[in-house]
Formats: structure tokens, sequence, C-alpha cells
């Protein structure tokens, strides 16, 4: 069983930073895929940051310069720094894991089978 935990969301101010973690299971090893994911009524579930295989990292345009993906291999938890964060950044964040998947983007939704339930970030102006 794949169970994904995310826990840090939560409201802070434009320009202020947070920190998201992920904690996911042993069976999930450097050969799995991890990303983040963010949702807002209405609208689609976007891809915001992800690792892949050999660490490679892609991020969503809209964060880049301000977001950070890492992970912990040892502690099984993967973490989305957020500084300078905006307004625009306010959406339910989703960790997600899935083997690698060639034919798919890593910041695609279809390419994760795992999710977890979500934190919410809640950024003010």
């Amino acid at each position: 069983q794949v169970k994904l935990v995310e826990s840090g969301g939560g409201s802070v101010q434009a320009g202020g930073s947070l920190r998201l973690s992920c904690s996911y299971p042993t069976s999930i090893d450097r050969g799995w895929t991890l990303a983040w994911f963010r949702q807002t009524p209405g609208k689609q579930r976007e891809g915001v940051a992800a690792i892949d295989i050999g660490d490679a990292i892609t991020y969503a345009e809209s964060v880049k310069g301000r977001f950070t993906i890492s992970k912990d291999n040892v502690k099984h938890i993967l973490y989305l720094q957020m500084n300078s964060l905006k307004p625009e950044d306010t959406a339910l964040y989703y960790c997600a894991a899935d083997l690698p998947r060639p034919r798919l983007h890593v910041l695609d939704t279809d390419h994760y089978q795992y999710w977890g339930q979500g934190t919410q970030v809640t950024v003010s102006s």
C-alpha cells in the first residue's frame, strides 16, 4: 500500500515562506518519480515540481526561482520549500508518486497513480 501524507500547510502573508512535507513509505525508492501538485476550486490540478529518477528536477514556470523541491531518501520525506509566496499560490497542495512513465510529462496528473490527501496553503495580500 502506498500512502502519502502531506503536512506543513498554513496561512501566510504575501512574500512569506512555507515548507511542505510529504512522508512516503519505504517501498518507494529512488526509482520512483515524486511530485507536488496544487489545485484551486473550479480549476484543474496543476503540476508544481517533480523529482524524477537520477534526481532530475522539473518546475512549473510559475514557481521557478521561488520554490525548491527536495527529498530525504533516509527519512522518506519529500519537501517543497516555498519562498516569496504570492496570493495566486493559494491552493490545496498534493504530493504524488509513481514509477517513471517516459511517455508522460512529470508534471502531468496522468503520470501518477498515488496521491496524498492534500494540505491547504493560503497566501493573503
